[in-house]
């Protein structure tokens, strides 16, 4: 595979991981909100924050997989295909610290 085809895969990746995490964790905090999502007395998060701590975790060697093969010529191309998944994970981690710490 060339330089530019795993560009091209891993930026989707990324950007699929990223609005996975953010759809996780928007879906929990709406349930949250409708009071149809309650936290397990014994202290298991679920399969909801299993799932989302797979997709930050499996975001890394994705992101460097990205990184490693861009085009570094072009660099406002390279920020341009990172500013929606660095959003999603902005939002996802903003509903996060505000559902464990400030709802």
């Amino acid at each position: 595979m060339s330089n530019e085809a795993v560009n091209r895969v891993s930026g989707h990746i990324v950007l699929g991981l990223s609005l996975f995490a953010m759809f996780l964790v928007g879906g929990a905090a709406v349930l949250a909100m409708l009071g149809a999502f309650e936290p397990s007395p014994d202290g298991d998060e679920g399969a909801t924050a299993h799932l989302f701590q797979l997709a930050i975790v499996l975001l890394l060697p994705a992101g460097l997989a990205f990184l490693a093969t861009a085009d570094w010529r072009r660099p406002l191309g390279v920020a341009k295909r990172l500013a929606v998944p660095a959003a999603a994970l902005i939002v996802a981690f903003s509903t996060l610290y505000y559902m464990e710490h400030l709802r």
